[in-house]
């Protein structure tokens, strides 16, 4: 018959880094060795389990998070970023904003000279001129033709008249609508100087900041070949995780899903996903999810790296231990269960497991007390003890 032997510990060291148990059946005489019935384990006393801090618990069931890791870059919001452009042919005369400057929307940005503009408002104005001369006409013409005063014919010959300059008064004003004018300044424009009817002011169409200027003083711009896009600007506040997303992990994310975002610097901040694409990449074979994070402070600079943590839905299974009750021993799983004298080492079959927590198959019931914490000093002294005995 093989005999089993416990292998007992004399002392046990405060410290969770300190040395391995000493085991007390050094110090006692040969005769001393427990019975042959007993099996392999850790013997402990009952002040010496207290010591040891072991955080003894029951087997019982558990919840399982798994989470994600996707990595992506910070790319200005797509909704959070404007390219203001000339619509016409001219010379930049002023440039009001430089490089980095904050704007707010409205503020003009730089003043374009151009004899397209000063033809398009004289334009405008003359037909203007000529609108209310005609309206007035109309009017009148109706007013007596109800009166029985004038025929019908000079009737309608005064409404083809006024419809006729109506149009092209129309016309007019659309086109300078089409070249960046707003209601506003269509209402100031009859008040404005002559002089000044080939300015044409450039405005932010959002606010935020300088992140390109592409022209200089002087410049030509808005002629084919020549630059029409004079500046960039960005609103910083919110910016995008550009994620790629292996299509294995896809079904774990849906829009509207909170994430968190961690950077180079370590910086956690939450998230929120906003787009997750139909089709994968043609080339990586990755879909691409965007994740709208708010950037309050700046601290986000687009370009730079971060990686996204991604929960999946929580699972619960009918047994869990914490992953620091697990140690190996020849390779296999082991947790160390409470026993009358101690602790014994049991092999376990482990299942899914989360950052935390492992599922276990077989080895323990619920209800068993294991050791959850330092089991690496009861390791440590098992194997010791094994090796003593096989001396």
């Amino acid at each position: 018959m093989k005999r089993i032997w416990w292998l007992p510990i004399g002392a046990l060291s405060l410290s969770l880094c300190a040395a391995p148990l000493l085991r007390a059946h050094n110090e006692k005489p040969a005769e001393s060795k427990p019975d042959l019935h007993e099996e392999t384990g850790v013997r402990l006393s009952e002040d010496q389990i207290k010591a040891g801090d072991f955080g003894i618990r029951e087997v019982g069931g558990g919840i399982l998070t798994r989470q994600l890791s996707v990595p992506g870059s910070i790319v200005p919001a797509g909704d959070r970023i404007a390219k203001v452009s000339v619509r016409l042919l001219g010379i930049v005369a002023e440039l009001r904003k430089q490089l980095g400057d904050q704007v707010e929307v409205g503020d003009v940005l730089a003043i374009i000279e151009s004899r397209e503009i000063a033809d398009a408002k004289s334009e405008y104005l003359a037909t203007r001129l000529t609108f209310d001369l005609q309206q007035t006409l109309f009017n009148r013409s109706r007013t007596l033709f109800e009166s029985k005063v004038t025929s019908e014919n000079d009737f309608l010959r005064a409404r083809t008249n006024f419809l006729d300059v109506q149009n092209k008064f129309e016309v007019a004003r659309q086109k300078l609508f089409a070249l960046g004018l707003t209601e506003e300044q269509l209402a100031a424009l009859p008040n404005q100087p002559v002089a000044t009817l080939r300015r044409q002011e450039l405005r932010a169409p959002i606010a935020g900041r300088i992140a390109e200027r592409r022209v200089d003083l002087g410049s030509l711009v808005g002629r084919e070949g020549q630059e029409s896009e004079l500046f960039v600007i960005v609103d910083a506040s919110v910016v995008w995780a550009d994620l790629a997303v292996s299509p294995v992990d896809l079904p774990a994310i849906h829009e509207g899903q909170d994430i968190n975002i961690t950077t180079d610097s370590s910086t956690f901040l939450s998230a929120r996903v906003k787009f997750v694409s139909p089709m994968l990449d043609k080339d990586t074979r990755f879909a691409r999810v965007i994740a709208s994070v708010e950037n309050a402070d700046g601290s986000l600079r687009p370009g730079s790296f971060v990686t996204a943590a991604i929960r999946y839905e929580p699972i619960s299974v009918p047994l869990a231990v914490p992953k620091s009750a697990l140690q190996k021993i020849k390779n296999e799983p082991v947790v160390f269960a409470r026993n009358g004298g101690g602790f014994e080492p049991r092999s376990v079959v482990i299942g899914r497991e989360d950052r935390y927590n492992a599922e276990i198959l077989s080895g323990l019931a619920r209800g068993d007390k294991i050791a959850t914490t330092n089991t690496f000093i009861l390791k440590a002294d098992l194997g010791k003890g094994e090796a003593e005995h096989a001396d």
